[in-house]
Parts: structure tokens; C-alpha cells; sequence
């Protein structure tokens, strides 16, 4: 295969993933994105096989057995993802892109390994020649068995250094990430709340420092300790980086993440001179950016406030158990759907609560009994509910909730002052009006405007605070019914009276 046809190839695949982004921008487009990133790994892949074939044989190298190396393990790798995608709960979705996350930067390190250890067969140095063991050539590269290991031009080792460390952060991170949107993990580690101790971000900055140095160490002089070195200090900052955010901010480091692992494969496509895995490395991490920076605007907060200052946190029992109890108006789901039942417009506002109840196909039924009747109901979504960008619309798209019903906060937030009725379902510091007072940790947040809706009903298990440690003035209203309890059951009851 001539290069002019594979770089022809790399092109059209690179088209295919810069759709698939624009088509996964729109639940109504995102199917079509989908077939377009399948369809353009598709193209990748085989092109990379038919290119790697091509080297083999003017290299003379045994192409066979290590296709079929290859062969084995994407039949094994897609086997796993395939079963792992269809046996996931919508509700678990977090934690598997927080997994495939840690993949990724895992494939990073492995990569790069491989590619000090034997640089020739990467392309990065030359062929293998015979020789004889132990002998130096005039540019005093050392003869191996087989091949004459020659020294790594200074670029591909900043390339490898950087591709290598940005994988091993991104695996460790992503770990302890799956760990605390997992939430079933009794390791200290792996829990929602912040671990936070004395000194932590001055070690965090000269474990930053080291990394740094002994990746520079390793560029200057190949030195296989300072690399290794480095990569067992990259791994321990992905735990340290991580551990001091809270469930509030997951949205933020699942994003964050992401942009990590693209990143990573970008750097090691340098090292490989691989184009495709250049452009690929570098939209997965230039969109994981923005959609970081975008989560940030959302909660009114900056990007290094997000990593440094651990908001986000269970509610303490300072915020929740020692506080005066003050009174709230409490009904039942038939009080409830009463209120639905005589309402014109309804605005749904689903958090964390409906996701961990699996209650998005109750609540879909729920809305087209009110609509049957007769009223106008509407979705609204607040940028970070959930454990993931876009956890609430991933759950009611499955639900196969109408498109049109759902809208985004900047686009609903002018109609609550006009809806009869906002039903909050397990939603907390996204509709606490806590971000309008000076002073609150969430002060500035944007929030869904839910307050100014004539009637809201709350549904929650309890009266504890959310993962900012606040209360919601919201729930205390004299416009504001609380019905405790499950929000599946609460929602199907609900359903059940309407009819």
C-alpha cells in the first residue's frame, strides 16, 4: 500500500471521527455520529494492518505471527467492551466510561514501554541486522542479538515521556474515579467523600516536579531507571490528583479524563509517526477539554478550583444530622398526582436520585399519562446533574423520553415562572437557590430555576443534604411538598392515582 493511499485513508477516517463528534452533539443525531466513529475505526484499523504489512516486508520481518498477536487481542479486547456495553445498566454508565478511560491510558504506558525497550520496532530507530553480541558500532550504539539497538532521537523521548506519563496519570486516576462512581467500595479510597490531609497539594507539586525531572532525565540520557521511575510517580499522582474531588464534581473529572486518555494516545502517535493516532489523540482531547471547561462555566467554577479544592463532598454531619430539624410540608404520591392531574404545564427536574432508583422509564410513563390528559409537560436539565456529562439525557434517551420534551437549562429556565408544577426528582444543589446568597460554597452556580414555579413537589429519601453539604431553602417553601420514599415507587404510585 502506497503512503499517498494510506494518508488518503487516515483522511477520510479523520473526517469520519470529526462527524461523529458534530453527530453526538444531538440525541436526534447521535446514532448517525455513532455509525460515523464506528466507520472511520473501521478504515484506521485497517489501514493500520494493511500499512504495518507493508513495512514488514521490506523490513523481512515475520508478519504472520504478529498479526495474529494483534488479531487475538482485538477479537478478545471487543469481545470484553461488547459484552461489558450490553450487559451495563444505563445507570452504570459512568463507571464504565471511567473504566474504558483507564484503558486507554493503560494502552498509553504499554505502548510506550514497548517502544524504549525495542525503539526499531516502532520505526522509531533502525531494522534489525545480524551482529554480533556486545560489539559497538562508530556512533557507539550497542549490538544486541539480532538487531543494533540505536540511540532514541531526543524528540521521540520527550514524546514518549510525555505520552507515557499523561497514560499512567489517566489509568490511576480513572481508577479511583470508577471506584467512587461505583459507590460500592468500602476502601477508604474509593468512597464519594474527599481525602484530604495536611500538605496535599504541596506533595502533589513535588511529585509533579519529580515526574517532570526524571522524564527530562530520561530525554537527556535514555536512561531506563529515570523512566520507570517516572511512570511509578505518574501513577501515584493519577491517585493523589483524584482523591480530594467529591461526587458534586465527578461530571468534571469523568470529562477531565477523558481529555487525559486523548492526550496520552496523541503523544504516542508522535512517537509512532502515526498520523491517524495523532488526529484521533487529539479530538478525544480537545473535546474532553472543552466539555471540561463547559462543566466548569456550569457549576460557576474554575478548573484548577475543580482539582484543588475538593468540593463536592458527602454531606457532613455538621450540615445534615446537628442541625436544628425545621418543619417541612410533606404529602403522599396521591396528593401528588392530584396536583399533576389539575396542573397545565409540568416540568420535570431529574438528578442523581431517579438514576440510582431506575426510575427513568416510571417517569416516562408518568409524563405520558399527564400528556394524555392534557397537560404540557417538559424536561429540564442542569449541565452537571448526575455522575457524567450528560448522565440525565443518556438515561431518559433509553427511557425514549421525545427529544422535544427535553431542554437544556439555559433554554428552560425563563418557563418555570409560568409552570403550574416542577417535579424534582432526587435533584439537589442544582435547584438550590443556596447559589444565590453571598457567601454559600455554590455561590454563582447556575442553577435550575424550580423556586419560581407556582407549585413544587420534591421527591427525596430523606432530608440530607446533597453532595455539597448544604441545605435547600427550596424544600422549606410554603409552595414546596415533600413525598419521601424511593423515586421509582414514588413515581409509579403517582401513576397509578392519575389513572
Amino acid at each position: 500500500m502506497s503512503m499517498n493511499l494510506v494518508t488518503l485513508l487516515y483522511l477520510v477516517a479523520s473526517v469520519c471521527f470529526i462527524q461523529a463528534l458534530k453527530g453526538l452533539s444531538h440525541p436526534t443525531t447521535s446514532i448517525r455520529g455513532n455509525i460515523f466513529g464506528m466507520t472511520g475505526m473501521a478504515i484506521a484499523v485497517l489501514t493500520t494492518i494493511a500499512l504495518v504489512h507493508g513495512q514488514a516486508r521490506a523490513l523481512n520481518v515475520d508478519f504472520t505471527t504478529g498479526i495474529a498477536w494483534v488479531l487475538a487481542a482485538v477479537v478478545v479486547g471487543g469481545g470484553l467492551g461488547a459484552f461489558m456495553a450490553n450487559k451495563v445498566e444505563m445507570t452504570k454508565m459512568p463507571e464504565l466510561v471511567a473504566f474504558m478511560h483507564s484503558m486507554i491510558g493503560l494502552a498509553a504506558v504499554f505502548i510506550g514501554v514497548a517502544a524504549v525497550a525495542e525503539p526499531w520496532a516502532f520505526g522509531i530507530t533502525a531494522a534489525p541486522v545480524a551482529a554480533v553480541v556486545g560489539a559497538r558500532t562508530p556512533d557507539g550504539a550497542v549490538l544486541f542479538e539480532g538487531f543494533v539497538r540505536h540511540a532514541i532521537p531526543y524528540g521521540n523521548r520527550l514524546e514518549l515521556f510525555l505520552g507515557a506519563a499523561i497514560g499512567a496519570i489517566t489509568f490511576s486516576g480513572s481508577v479511583i474515579a470508577f471506584g467512587k462512581l461505583s459507590g460500592k467500595y468500602k476502601f477508604r479510597l474509593f468512597q464519594g467523600a474527599p481525602v484530604q490531609f495536611s500538605g496535599q497539594h504541596m506533595l502533589n507539586l513535588v511529585l509533579g516536579l519529580a515526574t517532570i525531572a526524571l522524564g527530562l532525565v530520561f530525554v537527556a540520557t535514555e536512561s531506563w531507571p529515570a523512566f520507570f521511575a517516572m511512570l511509578a510517580l505518574a501513577f501515584v499522582m493519577g491517585v493523589l490528583i483524584i482523591i480530594p474531588i467529591g461526587g458534586a464534581d465527578m461530571p468534571v473529572v469523568v470529562s477531565m479524563l477523558n481529555s487525559y486518555s486523548g492526550w496520552a494516545a496523541a503523544g504516542i502517535g508522535f512517537s509512532l509517526n502515526n498520523a491517524m493516532l495523532i488526529v484521533a489523540g487529539s479530538l478525544v482531547g480537545s473535546s474532553g477539554a472543552i466539555l471540561s471547561y463547559i462543566m466548569c462555566k456550569a457549576m460557576n467554577r474554575s478548573f484548577f478550583n475543580v482539582i484543588l479544592g475538593g468540593f463536592g463532598g458527602e454531606a457532613t454531619t455538621a450540615s445534615s444530622g446537628d442541625k436544628e430539624q425545621r418543619p417541612v410540608k410533606s404529602g403522599s404520591a396521591d396528593d401528588a398526582a392530584y396536583m399533576l392531574s389539575n396542573a397545565e404545564t409540568v416540568i420535570i427536574v431529574p438528578g442523581y436520585g431517579l438514576a440510582v432508583a431506575r426510575a427513568q422509564h416510571a417517569v416516562n410513563e408518568l409524563a405520558e399519562k399527564l400528556t394524555h390528559k392534557g397537560v404540557n409537560v417538559k424536561y429540564a436539565i442542569h449541565p452537571v446533574a448526575g455522575r457524567m456529562p450528560g448522565h440525565m439525557n443518556v438515561l431518559l434517551a433509553e427511557a425514549e423520553v421525545p427529544y422535544d420534551q427535553v431542554f437544556e437549562m439555559e433554554d428552560i429556565n425563563g418557563e418555570f415562572a409560568q409552570a403550574d408544577v416542577a417535579i424534582i426528582l432526587g435533584a439537589n444543589d442544582v435547584v438550590n437557590p443556596a447559589a444565590l446568597t453571598k457567601g454559600t460554597p455554590i455561590y454563582g452556580m447556575p442553577i435550575l430555576e424550580a423556586y419560581k414555579a407556582k407549585t413544587v413537589i420534591v421527591n427525596k429519601r430523606s432530608m440530607a443534604a446533597g453532595y455539597a453539604g448544604l441545605d435547600n431553602e427550596l424544600f422549606y417553601m410554603d409552595k414546596t411538598m415533600m413525598v419521601f420514599g424511593d423515586a421509582k415507587k414514588v413515581v409509579e404510585d403517582m401513576g397509578k392515582a392519575i389513572e
